[in-house]
């Protein structure tokens, strides 16, 4: 899963950056609301993080610019705002949460699950897929109830999948999803990652649309192969 994290203060990001990728996200890291606008036209987010106090403008001017051009990512709002007035209008101009500094990463990590979890469609923590099950707090992938190790980037693979649903995803979306922004991967990475995922999950998780891209398998009892 990928998260567009817009933040101006450098250890802050810093600081949010390592958490989001030691639970297996991509990050793509911007500072200023110019480089955020630019970043959702260029690059497929799952969600977006977004400081209010940007150095060129109010990152609420941002949020506003994102919904009236209809963009539909969860965005949660990290801010220093503490008033209630401030959350009322954040969350009036389309903010999905309200995180306020200074905070515990703990708790945010959290929140971000249960943002995807929610614009997925998803109520429950764990997602499950016919014989699969996923618990995204843990990370931890079972198949017949057995643990199944998958490293990183075939986890983020699955996991994207499993978000989407029966929806088709690009090879570029999903090399979003598994790569963060500036990463260089080779160009028969994803197949490998595709190629592992099936021989761990069973042949039938992953379906291929030819000329489309890509889609999560009808649940079946699955095996592995």
């Amino acid at each position: 899963m990928h998260i567009l994290l817009v933040e101006d203060d450098d250890q802050i990001a810093g600081a949010i950056e390592r958490g989001l990728q030691l639970h297996d996200f991509a990050v793509n890291r911007v500072a200023t609301g110019v480089a955020a606008k630019q970043a959702l036209t260029h690059f497929s987010s799952d969600l977006v993080i977004l400081d209010l106090g940007l150095p060129d403008g109010d990152g609420m001017q941002v949020l506003r610019h994102w919904r009236e051009q209809s963009m539909q990512l969860p965005v949660l709002v990290l801010t220093a705002r503490d008033g209630l007035q401030d959350k009322v209008l954040g969350l009036q101009a389309g903010a999905d949460d309200y995180v306020l500094k200074p905070f515990e990463l703990d708790e945010l990590i959290a929140r971000v699950h249960a943002l995807i979890r929610r614009s997925s469609g998803l109520s429950a923590p764990l997602i499950r897929h016919g014989a699969v099950d996923f618990n995204p707090s843990t990370r931890e992938v079972r198949l017949h109830g057995q643990t199944v190790f998958l490293p990183r980037r075939e986890l983020a693979l699955i996991e994207k999948l499993l978000y989407s649903g029966r929806r088709i995803i690009s090879t570029e979306q999903l090399y979003d999803s598994l790569y963060g922004y500036g990463e260089e991967p080779d160009s028969n990475s994803l197949s490998v990652h595709i190629y592992h995922v099936r021989q761990k999950l069973g042949k039938d998780i992953i379906e291929t649309v030819r000329g489309l891209g890509y889609r999560l398998g009808k649940a079946t009892a699955g095996s592995v192969k």
